[in-house]
């Protein structure tokens, strides 16, 4: 369902969504009020979110479309403003699965650019994870609270699109058999880390928040952390903030050249990749425009590598949910130079791209539910 208050761009992202085979629209609405009503008539796996509506805003619309859906994955659509990018924070705390920058340049509104291909792939991304939810909850969603409408082929008065049959009516998928995960020995347990380097895309700034909220109630590192998240500009300076209440630590965007303290945390800008470099005994950060790895920067595999270069086998690298394969790679130069990878799991993932990358390679020594990779950095941490 795509949901937004522009004629114009509701066009626009329905015609991008509906133009691949393996995607289908059912639902095109004006405001927050219109989705939560159309939640009822449709069986929708993934909802385009936008922020500004009238009748019902997007952070209003989120826990209402939620509660009559728990599995289905919210994509919050903004604009690259501070402000819709705090309100897309607020909303990933709240329970968004994602969010997507709409689209400003020329060539990105006529349905082609980074816009378009992030777009349809955090769509099928997240519709297969929440294809994935319904196989572990039985093959349907937890029951709404709200009277649902008979299911039906007919087209909807509101959108004029054809509904489909409800989870109820179809056969639940096939449950997918676990790929083996060997782990590894734990090098760094008995010398302890000097550096956390932490690497997430979809779904990850709630991880991020579990993580080091995990820390703070462990009593906290007083080694750096390096985070590098999947994000643009302007939303990795809101992201700062709230790790900043989440970790009790300062928790900034890094600046190029500054030194590395202890007890901080430095979150990679939009647009730039964040690498470590060795200035005599100092280690200094660097931001670069190399050119995008995975078809992202800031990317992680940059920032594995460097930390390895530079701390060796006293470096810890943790990887969690997100799309793709960025920081297996990276996560490959940690192990040969001795450090120490660990992942989160599939299940506590909102997408099992990244960490199984990493974990299916062979690299990690322990492979975690989200709850447990912070106390489990703070043991590691503890043996400096």
């Amino acid at each position: 369902m795509v949901v937004d208050d522009s004629a114009v761009v509701r066009g626009l992202e329905t015609r991008i969504l509906d133009g691949d085979p393996q995607i289908t629209v059912v639902a095109s609405v004006g405001n927050g009020q219109l989705a939560v009503q159309a939640l009822d008539r449709h069986d929708i796996e993934v909802v385009v979110l936008d922020i500004e509506m009238p009748v019902l805003d997007g952070l209003s619309a989120l826990p209402k479309l939620l509660e009559r859906d728990p599995t289905v994955k919210i994509i919050m659509a903004s604009t690259l403003t501070l402000r819709n990018a705090e309100i897309s924070l607020q909303a990933l705390e709240a329970g968004a699965a994602d969010y997507v920058p709409k689209p400003t340049a020329s060539r990105e509104i006529s349905g082609e650019g980074d816009f378009k291909r992030d777009l349809l792939a955090k769509v099928k991304v997240l519709g297969q994870a929440r294809r994935r939810e319904l196989r572990q909850r039985g093959g349907a969603p937890a029951p709404s609270t709200a009277p649902s409408a008979a299911p039906s082929a007919a087209p909807s008065a509101a959108t004029g699109r054809r509904t489909r049959p409800g989870p109820a009516e179809r056969p639940a998928p096939a449950a997918r058999p676990p790929v083996p995960v060997t782990l590894r020995p734990a090098p760094a347990v008995q010398e302890g880390v000097d550096v956390i380097a932490i690497g997430s895309s979809t779904g990850g700034p709630q991880a991020l928040f579990t993580v080091l909220g995990g820390l703070k109630a462990a009593g906290g590192v007083r080694q750096p952390i390096l985070i590098t998240q999947h994000m643009p500009a302007t939303f990795t300076t809101i992201l700062a903030g709230h790790l900043t209440r989440a970790a009790g630590l300062e928790a900034r965007e890094a600046v190029d050249g500054e030194v590395i303290q202890e007890g901080r945390v430095y979150v990679a800008p939009g647009d730039y990749h964040m690498i470590v470099e060795s200035r005599g005994a100092q280690r200094v950060l660097r931001l670069t425009k190399d050119p995008p790895e995975n078809y992202c920067r800031p990317a992680v595999d940059p920032l594995f590598r460097s930390v390895a270069r530079v701390y060796g086998r006293r470096a810890l690298a943790v990887v969690l949910t997100g799309m793709g394969s960025d920081g297996a790679k990276g996560g490959a130069v940690i192990v040969a130079a001795g450090g120490t990878v660990i992942a989160q799991d599939e299940a506590t993932s909102v997408v099992w791209g990244m960490p199984g990358a990493t974990a299916q390679a062979g690299l990690c020594t322990a492979v975690l539910p989200i709850g447990d990779i912070g106390p489990y950095i703070s043991r590691l941490a503890s043996k400096r």
